[in-house]
């Protein structure tokens, strides 16, 4: 009698046997194959079975308001969807294949009646073209009232730098290298 099926685990060999047990199939009772029937049915491609690890895809935002923070990170060059505005939850993928998401606080609420936000507590970094642009794109965000966390600066590891606060509170980082890394 076949004994209830789990989670296969292993190598695909591996996961193989743990199948072949479970639906009480062994190497007595499988016919062998015979050079002569290659010729009756396609050759199959062979079988494997992959174990998924996890893997980074994704960062997220809470947002209390959805339109003011799209606002604000499309003058840092990011594109989004005509209306994206009005919707609870926007994504976007960046160059490497991650998704930067926003979520309203009411979205999140939605599915987590006990979700509160938090003090600002991250940020992402913007990679400028060069230091011209990151004083450029300062001025331009302080400009548009957007609070500076601190002026641009050139900091001792190579990079011209500076910090404007998002919508929500989090830091966002401008910089662009001025120096040859070390």
């Amino acid at each position: 009698m076949a004994r209830p099926l789990g989670p296969l685990y292993g190598s695909p060999v591996e996961v193989m046997a743990q199948w072949n047990a479970a639906v009480g199939v062994s190497a007595r009772t499988r016919a062998p194959r015979r050079p002569s029937d290659s010729f009756k049915t396609e050759a199959r491609a062979a079988r494997t079975v992959k174990v998924m690890a996890p893997t980074f895809n994704a960062i997220g935002l809470a947002v209390a308001d959805m339109a003011a923070s799209l606002s604000f990170y499309r003058r840092l060059g990011l594109r989004f969807p005509a209306g994206a505005e009005d919707e609870p939850h926007v994504e976007v993928t960046v160059s490497g294949g991650i998704r930067l998401m926003w979520d309203t606080h009411a979205s999140l609420r939605s599915f987590d009646p006990s979700y509160y936000p938090g003090p600002p507590s991250g940020g992402w970094a913007f990679r400028c073209a060069d230091a011209a642009e990151v004083d450029k794109l300062h001025a331009g965000l302080v400009a548009a009232k957007y609070s500076s966390v601190k002026e641009p600066w050139d900091a001792p590891w190579g990079q011209r730098y500076a910090q404007v606060h998002d919508p929500d509170g989090n830091v966002v980082d401008l910089f662009a290298q001025i120096t040859s890394p070390q």
